[in-house]
C-alpha cells in the first residue's frame, strides 16, 4: 500500500512566522472587559483566569514545539468531491494490524489523539499485545483545521461520512473500524450505515442520545440516567445556539481576536472535563489545550468548524431533537416539540446495524435505551472517571476499551 499517489499528497504543517508574530501582537494588545465581582465562572470565563492563560500563550507557549510533534506523524491531503481532507496516516509496524479511523469533535482536532496514537498503532512498544495493533487514519473533519475550505453548504454528518468512507477506499482499506467522540460520534455511525459491509465495528464515547417523542420513553430511567437527562435539559447551550444558528456572525469576533477564540474554547474544557469544579489544566495539560486553540486560530476555522452544528441542528430533523426546548411543562419532548415523533414508524428502518461499543465517562449524558434504539449496541462500558475529552484526559482508559472491543472479533 502506498500513501503518495496523484490523489494523495504529502502534507507538513509549517505556519509562517508572520502569523505567530501577529498572534503575539494581538495577545499583547487585547482589550479586556470589566466583570462583576464574586461571580466566578457562573457567567463565563473569569478575566483574571483568562489573562493568565493568554499571557502564558503569548510568552511561554511554543507553537513550534507542538508543530514538530504533530509533524512526527505522516500527514497527507486529498480532495474528495471537491472537499479538501487533511489526515494523519500512521501505519503500525505490525503487518496484520486492524485499520481504524479516529474522529475528533468540537472544539477538537487531530491533536486530541496524540496520546493514543502510539499505544494503538504500536502496542508492542508500549507494553501491550502486538495482536491489538491498529493502522490509524486520523482526519481533520471537513471544516476543521487544514480540511478547508468547506466545499459548500450541506456538510453534515452524512456527507462527512461519505467522504471519509471514500478516503478509506482510496487508502486501500476494504475492512476497518471507526472510533469517534462528540461530532465524531455523529459521523462514525453514519459511516456504518453507508458502508455496513466494510465497517467492522464502531466505537464511540461522548455520544449524544435524544428522546424521539415516543410514549413512555422516559419512564423507568435509572437514577443515573435521570441525572444525565436533567443535565441535558439544564445544559447552558449558549455556544450551541450560536454555532447552530449564526455560525458566521459569531466567527468574526473569534477570527479577529485570539483571546475571544481562547475564551470560546477554554470554557468548554472547563465545563466538560472531569472534575468540573477544577480548572481545565487540572485534567489536560495547559499547552495541550493551547495547541488545540492555536490550531483553530492559525487556520482561521472558527466559522467553518461551527457549520456542522448548523447542518445537524438547524437544517435537518435529527437536529430538531437536539435543539428542542426542553423547558416544557413536562420536561419531556412531545410530537409538537420535534418531527421525530411524526415518523416513529419509520425510525426502526434507520437503526444502525454495525456492532457498536459505547464508552460512557462520568461527564457523558448518554442514555442507554436511546442509544440501543438507534444503534446495534453490543458493548456498554461505564467509567467512574474521565470527562468529555477522554483521549486527552484518560488516554489509557480509551485505548483499553478500544482494544477490548475490536479484539472480540468485531
Amino acid at each position: 500500500m502506498t500513501n503518495a499517489t496523484p490523489d494523495i499528497r504529502p502534507f507538513r504543517i509549517d505556519i509562517p512566522q508572520a502569523q505567530l508574530d501577529d498572534l503575539h501582537s494581538r495577545l499583547a494588545a487585547t482589550r479586556w472587559p470589566d466583570e462583576l465581582p464574586g461571580v466566578g465562572w457562573s457567567r463565563g470565563v473569569p478575566v483574571a483566569y483568562l489573562k493568565g492563560l493568554a499571557e502564558h500563550w503569548r510568552t511561554a507557549y511554543d507553537w513550534r514545539t507542538h508543530e514538530a510533534a504533530l509533524n512526527q506523524h505522516p500527514q497527507y491531503m486529498t480532495t474528495i468531491d471537491g472537499q479538501n481532507i487533511h489526515f494523519l496516516h500512521v501505519r503500525s509496524p505490525e503487518p496484520d494490524a486492524t485499520p481504524l479511523m479516529l474522529l475528533h469533535g468540537w472544539p477538537g482536532s487531530v491533536v486530541d489523539f496524540l496520546d493514543v496514537i502510539g499505544p494503538l498503532s504500536d502496542p508492542r512498544a508500549h507494553g501491550g499485545d502486538p495482536a491489538d495493533a491498529f493502522h490509524l487514519v486520523v482526519p481533520s473533519l471537513p471544516g476543521f483545521a487544514f480540511s478547508t475550505p468547506l466545499a459548500g453548504p450541506g456538510m453534515g454528518a452524512a456527507t462527512m461520512a461519505g467522504a471519509l468512507t471514500q478516503l478509506m477506499s482510496r487508502l486501500g482499506y476494504a475492512r476497518y473500524g471507526v472510533q469517534g467522540y462528540d461530532t465524531g460520534s455523529w459521523v462514525a455511525p453514519e459511516m456504518g450505515k453507508q458502508a455496513p459491509d466494510r465497517v467492522i465495528g464502531i466505537h464511540v464515547n461522548a455520544m449524544f442520545t435524544f428522546p424521539v417523542g415516543a410514549e413512555g420513553e422516559t419512564d423507568g430511567l435509572t437514577e443515573v440516567e435521570q441525572r444525565r437527562w436533567q443535565t441535558m435539559q439544564n445544559f447552558n447551550d449558549g455556544y450551541l445556539q450560536c454555532n447552530s444558528k449564526r455560525p458566521q456572525t459569531v466567527a468574526y469576533a473569534l477570527t479577529d481576536s485570539p483571546v475571544g477564540q481562547l475564551a470560546w474554547i477554554v470554557e468548554k474544557f472547563k465545563e466538560l472535563t472531569d472534575p468540573e469544579e477544577g480548572l481545565p489544566e487540572d485534567s489536560i495539560d495547559r499547552d495541550h489545550i493551547l495547541t488545540e486553540v492555536s490550531l483553530y486560530w492559525l487556520t482561521g476555522t472558527a466559522a467553518s468548524a461551527a457549520q456542522i452544528y448548523y447542518e445537524e441542528i438547524s437544517a435537518n430533523a435529527w437536529g430538531e431533537a437536539a435543539a428542542t426546548d426542553w423547558s416544557t411543562d413536562s420536561g419531556v419532548a412531545t410530537e409538537q416539540d420535534t418531527s421525530w415523533g411524526n415518523d416513529q414508524d419509520n425510525w426502526a428502518d434507520q437503526r444502525g446495524t454495525v456492532p457498536t461499543a459505547v464508552l460512557v465517562s462520568t461527564h457523558d449524558v448518554t442514555i442507554r435505551r436511546w442509544a440501543e434504539r438507534d444503534h446495534n449496541v453490543v458493548r456498554w462500558t461505564e467509567l467512574d472517571r474521565g470527562g468529555h475529552f477522554l483521549a486527552m484526559e484518560a488516554p489509557k482508559l480509551l485505548v483499553s476499551d478500544v482494544r477490548e472491543f475490536f479484539g472480540k472479533g468485531h
